[in-house]
């Protein structure tokens, strides 16, 4: 029977609508739904795979035990039972603190299973914690929390009427924007364009770069010292008109003096005439609203970068204003409705083998994790849905420190290297299996939430990510939430599950079920926002800690020339970080001419890349859409994983923020060699 269901995707946190046709449990087709009344029939290349992802020729389909050396086949009941009895064993020898969870974006786009995995890690008090926040995105928490008072203050561009736009390091015709919620891009960027000004710093070409109105390429992470000059510019000579009231201007003021333009552009890499052109544009339209991505905080200077950028939005007016940045309210935990705390402190202990380097939101540094490891400080690591071997820094340590694991579980719904490591994998719903709803809603771009019914039936024996979970805390002994349903194949559990999440959230469950998206009027300006800063004093622009990191940072750039030959990473069109590879997006490294031919490196050529942690093969890509002195790798292939480039020391001690991007490399032709590489088979 062939049937066609209304569903959203989960694969990024976009979330657009989509038209599924099923034929007899078999997904024939996905397609935007024209109906949808956020996206309207908009989706990218990634979100109309979902069949394929369902029908994934790795799909896991039933449980797996390692047993002797090797993972083999499990019933339900014995796995879980089998890491339970581990876990325990492992809490009472050392503790729940030798226990280690990642809470990856596998079942971070699981309303149900995310929540349960959170309860699971409360229950065990509160072991540590490593998520996505210190692979991409340390900066944003840190500098709203410093700056706003809040980590929970989450900007967005307000498309409609910007008329000055500022992207660095951010692409957001593929990425949809870095936790920015917007669909169909190219659209918005051509409009903004049209009626005003769209620039773009980025070191490539990129999509979004050529929409743009101008495109500068800098230097990888040095674009701190154009918008640090920016700032002073601001400041010193307008448009200086903050929307609300700021504080510790003489501070920043004092901070900023002498980094003048011929600065900027030494630093930078940037002509001066290309800075003062920028700024001359900045003063035409009274203003500058900029936007940032992991183009930004992947490099070593992402929190100052992040921080100058908020700076011009904040001096400039186009905070929480028309034409500037937005703050999302939240759908299920509303900010607006509540006073919000004075929350400017995000640090908060980190891992005992890095002393030096602070822990974020209760969070370790992901880079912290094979050295806890290799310590015997953490014995089981509970992996919620991440491709860990991909995601995670060191790849060279990493591997060979989740081998010593005692227990190690993962979530997931197709074989990669990660479950081969594993010595427990649970098959979890994929995302058409179960009914779901748009959990991380401050995320979108609009004050909405969205709910989809369950598409297809589970393939094998998979279960709901929240059962099982439940199932291995019940094992243990550990206190679960109440009333939960007994087993997720009992009709309507899944669905009482996501209930759960929307208690005091701006509809009931039973409305959005009943519409399947429900989109509410946003107030812009929000008064919440204004109320809150008015409450903190201002803006606090010139936080000691980011002060004191700028003059360090003024004192290296006085002595460093020109870097090296250095990687930058690269989102690509066909793939979302570790997946989707089926799509053919190649693992290869853009060169710009003159860098190839002094390597005597052609296009298409096998190029063998090398830092001081390792080496991996891409194929080369001759273009001059990267700047001399510069490489673009994308990150998340398994034949070329770029984190055979990375290290575990190169970690910002603020944040705990790897170095993912800036990094100095080696290249060579490979002569006679192509790329290769075999599927990982359980």
């Amino acid at each position: 029977m062939k049937q066609t269901v209304r569903s959203h995707c989960r694969i990024c946190t976009n979330q657009c609508g989509v038209s599924v046709t099923v034929e007899d449990d078999t997904i024939t087709r996905v397609r935007g739904d024209f109906d949808h009344p956020l996206s309207k029939g908009y989706t990218c290349p990634k979100g109309r795979a979902l069949g394929r992802l369902h029908h994934h020729p790795e799909a896991i389909g039933r449980p797996f035990m390692r047993r002797a050396g090797a993972l083999q086949p499990a019933s339900w009941e014995e796995c879980l039972d089998d890491i339970a009895s581990r876990l325990k064993s492992v809490v009472s020898k050392y503790g729940p603190q030798a226990i280690g969870f990642y809470f990856g974006s596998g079942l971070g786009m699981d309303a149900a299973a995310y929540r349960m995995g959170e309860a699971f890690h409360t229950a065990l008090g509160h072991s540590p914690k490593f998520s996505p926040v210190t692979i991409d995105g340390a900066a944003k928490v840190l500098v709203s929390s410093l700056v706003g008072g809040f980590p929970g203050l989450t900007g967005k561009t307000d498309n409609e009427n910007v008329d000055m736009l500022l992207y660095v390091g951010v692409n957001p015709v593929v990425s949809h924007g870095h936790n920015t919620g917007m669909f169909n891009p190219a659209g918005p960027i051509r409009a903004i364009a049209e009626r005003g000004e769209v620039w773009t710093i980025d070191p490539l070409r990129t999509e979004t770069a050529r929409f743009s109105t101008r495109h500068l390429r800098p230097w990888p992470g040095r674009d701190h010292a154009v918008l640090a000059w920016l700032v002073r510019e601001v400041i010193e000579g307008g448009p200086l008109a903050p929307a609300q009231q700021v504080q510790q201007l003489e501070q920043l003021r004092a901070a900023l003096e002498g980094y003048d333009r011929v600065t900027a552009a030494r630093v930078s890499g940037i002509s001066e005439d290309d800075l003062a052109g920028l700024l001359a544009a900045v003063r035409r339209h009274g203003g500058v609203t900029v936007e940032t991505g992991t183009g930004v905080t992947m490099t070593e200077t992402a929190n100052l970068t992040q921080w100058f950028a908020w700076l011009l939005n904040i001096l400039t007016g186009r905070m929480n204003s028309k034409g500037g940045v937005w703050f999302h309210p939240g759908f299920i935990h509303q900010f607006d409705s509540f006073e919000l705390p004075l929350m400017n402190n995000p640090f908060t202990p980190g891992a005992p083998t890095m002393p030096h380097v602070n822990g974020i939101i209760g969070e370790w540094p992901c880079a912290a994790l094979p050295g806890e490891i290799e310590a015997g400080n953490i014995r089981a690591l509970i992996n919620l849905g991440g491709s860990i071997v991909r995601s995670f820094p060191d790849a060279n340590r990493l591997v060979p420190a989740l081998r010593q694991l005692d227990t190690f579980v993962t979530f997931e719904i197709a074989a990669n290297e990660t479950t081969a490591l594993s010595t427990h994998v649970l098959p979890t719903k994929d995302q058409l299996e179960r009914p779901d709803i748009s959990f991380w809603d401050t995320l979108s771009g609009s004050l909405s939430m969205l709910y989809s019914p369950a598409v297809v039936k589970p393939s094998g024996e998979r279960r709901s990510g929240w059962w099982s979970i439940a199932r291995i805390m019940a094992g243990m002994g550990l206190a679960l939430p109440d009333d939960l349903p007994e087993d997720d194949q009992t009709a309507g559990a899944d669905e009482e599950m996501l209930a759960r999440q929307m208690a005091g959230a701006r509809c009931s469950f039973e409305e959005l079920k009943e519409t399947g998206t429900v989109s509410l009027p946003l107030e812009f300006p929000g008064r919440w926002v204004d109320a809150h800063i008015e409450r903190i004093g201002g803006w606090l622009l010139a936080p000691e800690v980011l002060v004191e990191e700028w003059q360090r940072q003024r004192q290296k750039d006085d002595r460093d020339g020109d870097p090296p030959l250095s990687f930058i990473p690269r989102r690509q069109r066909r793939k979302l970080n570790t997946s989707l590879s089926f799509l053919g997006s190649p693992a290869d490294i853009i060169l710009h001419p003159g860098d190839a031919a002094k390597a005597g490196i052609a296009d298409g050529d096998m190029v063998r890349v090398s830092s001081t942690r390792g080496e991996i093969e891409l194929t080369a890509c001759v273009d001059d859409s990267i700047r001399p002195g510069v490489a673009s790798i994308p990150h998340g292939h398994e034949i070329a994983n770029v984190n055979y480039l990375t290290s575990c020391d190169a970690v910002d001690p603020m944040t705990g923020m790897v170095l993912y991007s800036g990094i100095p490399i080696g290249i060579e032709a490979v002569a006679g060699r192509t790329a290769s590489g075999q599927p990982v088979v359980l």
